[in-house]
């Protein structure tokens, strides 16, 4: 197999892309140091966002009694929302501008992480909740200034949210999912303990795990940076730039690494290398897809998390039934990789070796189909639904995924390949059913 290719200049493209990662300690153990982190970084007073089921592990309480004995003053946030929404977001941003915080620290999943991104953003620079929302729901408004600091402590095998400016949401009012997507909201450290994952359930390993592997695929063959756009001035550069040699590295290693690990991971939940590994995987996914960007299963997943709320995946505790992000993500993912494969074959072959299928002797135009296969094995595998129409989605519900799928200009721009409603249609189509 050829190493990957790498980008030519071109004539009316990009000719750089920029690296702004947070700063990341991973290992078991790790989370006995947050409160030297946190009194390092000045923290005197902090919110502490922290999801209710982790605040009563021992992990949650390791944490706790770490920035005690760094004399750091703690109150604590617990009414995270899994999949967060708006008002979830806005809630949580008025208990952090009546908190008077010197910054933030998130032990949880994507939601808690995504939750403490959001306070303080809002908190920081109060706005109508839409001025800061990526087009075409919000404003896409820049922030005047940097953040408060923010220690990112994830506890799940995935999202890579503690390395990424993105804080996902749904728009209850519209019935849509979409995101802030803001430089500042990049966490100041990320702070991985591998431990907080013991004992997570199967259910919960498998919809974060595949999060990463659709991350992975999709900053792996997302459209070049070269391809983009020169901006205007540097700071007008996105915060999803585009495929680059950079991202490129972390993403190709954690499609092999989910490849290896995942299955295991949510099989036997007592083998710690695969769920440890996994949690590296996710961190590393964050680093490469925060700077590259992701593409189309993710746009359309948006689609399938605001509309479908008649199935909750085992693991999940919430009085709402809701789609868990990484299930909605990866079950448009064969029928998405499908469709780009034409315009990066080799890519999405490297991919598919990456994840483990056997591409001896394929040509580069199979890879998308080695790739899709390969991803349905794993989620036959894993016990995930056999696509959206397990989770009640018909032919009659594809012209309003369409428009929520579509309708992510951030997203849809980075695929590969131009794309029209009519092939996002096919995409759903394609994604009913695979087996």
């Amino acid at each position: 197999m050829e190493k990957p290719v790498y980008y030519a200049e071109t004539a009316y493209g990009d000719t750089a892309f920029s690296v702004s990662a947070s700063n990341m300690k991973y290992g078991p153990g790790v989370l006995a140091e947050l409160g030297q982190d946190a009194k390092a970084l000045g923290l005197k007073r902090v919110g502490f966002f922290v999801d209710p089921h982790m605040r009563r592990t021992e992990s949650g309480e390791r944490a706790l009694k770490s920035l005690a004995d760094a004399g750091v003053d703690a109150e604590i946030y617990d009414e995270i929302r899994i999949e967060p929404t708006d008002r979830s977001f806005m809630h949580a941003a008025d208990f952090a501008k009546a908190g008077n915080f010197d910054g933030y620290i998130s032990l949880g999943g994507g939601s808690t992480m995504d939750t403490a991104k959001a306070a303080n953003l809002y908190a920081t620079y109060p706005a109508d909740f839409l001025d800061y929302v990526n087009l075409p729901y919000g404003k896409l408004l820049p922030t005047p200034g940097p953040l408060k600091p923010h220690i990112a402590c994830p506890t799940t095998c995935g999202t890579g949210s503690e390395t990424t400016s993105t804080a996902v949401m749904d728009i209850l009012d519209l019935k849509v999912k979409t995101a802030i997507s803001n430089k500042a909201m990049k966490p100041t450290l990320a702070l991985v303990d591998p431990i907080t994952t013991d004992g997570l359930a199967p259910g919960v390993v498998a919809s974060t795990g595949f999060d990463v592997l659709t991350h992975s695929i999709e900053s792996y063959t997302a459209r070049p940076y070269t391809t983009r756009p020169r901006p205007e001035s540097p700071d007008k550069r996105p915060v999803f730039q585009g495929a680059n040699p950079y991202s490129d590295v972390g993403s190709l290693e954690a499609i092999r690494l989910g490849g290896k690990y995942l299955v295991r991971a949510v099989k036997d939940p007592a083998d710690k290398e695969a769920r440890y590994t996994l949690m590296l995987a996710a961190t590393m996914a964050g680093l490469s897809f925060g700077n590259a960007g992701v593409h189309l299963p993710h746009a359309m997943s948006y689609g399938v998390a605001g509309l479908c709320h008649n199935w909750t995946a085992k693991g999940y505790e919430q009085a709402d039934p809701m789609v868990p992000h990484g299930i909605a993500v990866v079950l448009n993912g064969p029928t998405a990789f499908r469709f780009t494969a034409p315009a990066a074959p080799e890519r999405h072959l490297q991919a598919a070796e990456a994840l483990g299928a056997d591409v001896r002797n394929a040509a580069p135009e199979h890879g998308g189909e080695l790739l899709a296969g390969r991803l349905i094995q794993m989620m036959r595998e894993t016990g995930l639904p056999n696509g959206t129409s397990e989770l009640g989605f018909t032919e009659k519900d594809i012209p309003d995924l369409v428009e929520r799928g579509y309708n992510q200009p951030r997203l849809v721009i980075l695929a590969p390949r131009d794309v029209t409603k009519q092939d996002v249609a096919e995409m759903y189509r394609g994604g009913l059913r695979y087996w």
